[in-house]
């Protein structure tokens, strides 16, 4: 992906469709558009899923909770959900494999009635689910439970086993993204709808500036199609100011821990919390994450960040799970996003449907697509994009859903081996690279060919090298640190202290390639390690104190 060229495009070209918002469902949106024939502009004022889809808990599911729901209330749109979500859970790991797989998960139960309840529901998730590759579910006593994951709590009575789907998510936008502009589409990140200008009443162009030069455009485009998560209102306000808010955020945040917590390849679900939600403990590489809250937000000028009390309710949380109890000191880091909820009459966040809607503003033109989640992100875009095909009158079948993503064509994860005997790289730095850049792990590995310093890897805790970081720039439009470091790799989320220390590293293989001055360097050097002390002031973990093991 190449950014000048393509801001060069957007100011130049006329396009059928200016998707703004490059997180799941506009990025997913622009591959859906572009192959089908139709000429696309994707923009994001920030990076690709650069808010809310780089924020989730890592999972494809269908929604154990959504079923529990839709049985008990009889509610067909709740099971409606768990269907979309289930069928779309092969189409997601298929297209690709290497940043999507299956995920054992475990829920301990604490009695025969409750093993039992657990077991019904998690047989009618997988009939729901069809045939599948996912395996089936099982019910485990205490002793089977413990050899797949010993560090559960030994007063557990016996365990429920099932899979969904893992994934990267921001790994996963981005492929859509990087797809997108390979299929023709001129995707730009750090690009702002500041206005829209109107005929008759109707969008006709978008004014957006760049928000790392300054520098402004006018795009112009038949169809305008907001796909901006939970600030989705503003965008549509600024193409119509009498319109009502449609979006209710509700923030949602995680804890990390280090992989002793579980020490084991199998999640936890954990059905029941005190406030009535569902909590997560899952492995991500050679962390766990923990999560989610679920709570109304309304400043969404601010990024939402882990506080101290979340942190406390998510360790008091998984405190009856496990024998070994984590405690404040062993927390790396932690991350919040932001759902995009849609208004309903609905009280609580928690109840608020997910699902997601295509409206059509008539006084503008604008096209807005609303809530959501990730697992159902190319029935949204394809969705959205047949409503967009209605109104240029040219409608053309979506082909997105055997469309393999960059680097899942032809991907095979023992292809490490080859890349190892090839580059004479440390194992596992080529499985990092297989699983990271799929099948074009090997555009990364030929950079150390002329330039063999770049094998080094830039910390000896993390599998990580320098040419990742040139391949970043030059092929996936890194532009900013945090670009790097929180989302083509996932460090920020993993370990806040590790991040800090490699960063200037990073900074420096940035600048030779980006032309930083030495002033421009030091000051984004600064500003992110200062962002990521904030981090762990807020969430009440000081970013000097040594780091524990799990204790009793």
């Amino acid at each position: 992906m190449n950014r000048q060229k393509n801001w060069e495009r957007l100011r130049q070209e006329e396009f059928d469709i200016c998707i703004i918002g490059a997180g799941a469902s506009g990025a997913g949106a622009a591959l859906d558009a572009v192959l089908r024939g139709y000429s696309v502009a994707l923009i994001d004022r920030s990076d690709f899923a650069g808010e809310t889809s780089s924020r989730s808990t890592k999972l494809i599911h269908g929604g154990v909770r959504y079923l529990e729901q839709a049985i008990k209330k009889l509610d067909l749109a709740q099971l409606r959900q768990v269907r979309h979500g289930l069928a779309e859970r092969r189409t997601v790991i298929r297209n690709a494999p290497h940043l999507a797989h299956p995920l054992a998960i475990l829920t301990p139960v604490f009695s025969w009635f409750e093993g039992m309840y657990m077991t019904v529901g998690l047989t009618l998730y997988d009939f729901i689910a069809g045939h599948d590759a996912f395996p089936k579910g099982s019910w485990l006593n205490r002793a089977q439970a413990l050899e797949k994951s010993p560090k559960l709590t030994q007063q557990m009575h016996s365990a429920v086993l099932y899979y969904d789907g893992q994934f990267n998510d921001a790994r996963y936008a981005l492929a859509l993204a990087h797809s997108a502009d390979e299929a023709g589409a001129a995707v730009v990140n750090y690009a702002a709808v500041t206005d829209f200008s109107r005929e008759k009443g109707q969008l006709k162009t978008a004014t957006v500036e760049d928000q790392l030069t300054g520098e402004t455009v006018t795009i112009r485009a038949s169809v305008f199609l907001n796909c901006t998560g939970p600030y989705a209102d503003s965008i549509r306000l600024l193409a119509n100011s009498e319109l009502s808010p449609r979006i209710r955020p509700s923030k949602g945040v995680h804890i990390v821990l280090p992989r002793e917590t579980l020490q084991s390849d199998y999640a936890i679900l954990i059905p029941k919390t005190t406030d009535g939600r569902v909590v997560f403990a899952i492995p991500f590489g050679d962390k766990v994450f923990v999560g989610t809250t679920d709570n109304d937000y309304n400043d969404l000028a601010k990024e939402p960040v882990l506080e101290s009390d979340e942190v406390d309710y998510l360790l008091e949380t998984v405190r009856p799970y496990l024998a070994k109890v984590p405690v404040r000191a062993d927390v790396q880091s932690g991350f919040g996003g932001i759902r995009p909820l849609i208004v309903s009459s609905r009280a609580d966040t928690k109840t608020l449907l997910r699902d997601h809607e295509i409206e059509q503003d008539e006084a503008s033109g604008l096209l807005s697509l609303l809530g959501g989640k990730w697992t159902t992100y190319r029935l949204m875009a394809q969705d959205a994009i047949d409503r967009v095909g209605e109104v240029l009158k040219k409608t053309v079948p979506g082909r997105t859903e055997t469309h393999y993503l960059i680097g899942g064509e032809g991907y095979r994860f023992e292809d490490w081996e080859t890349l190892q005997r090839q580059y004479s790289l440390p194992a596992d730095v080529c499985q990092q690279l297989m699983k990271t850049y799929g099948s074009r792990a090997e555009q990364v590995a030929k950079l150390i060919v002329s330039q063999p310093e770049l094998a080094q890897k830039l910390t000896d805790q993390q599998p990580y090298i320098r040419a990742e970081v040139i391949y970043q720039v030059r092929e996936e439009m890194a532009v900013t640190l945090r670009d790097v470091l929180a989302r083509r790799w996932r460090l920020e989320l993993a370990d806040w202290q590790l991040t800090a220390q490699i960063t200037p590293q990073v900074a420096d293989l940035m600048a030779a390639e980006l032309n930083w001055s030495d002033a421009y360097r030091q000051e984004q050097v600064h500003n992110y390690q200062r962002l990521l002390t904030s981090f762990a002031k807020q969430a009440g973990i000081p970013s000097g104190q040594k780091k524990t093991v799990v204790t009793e």
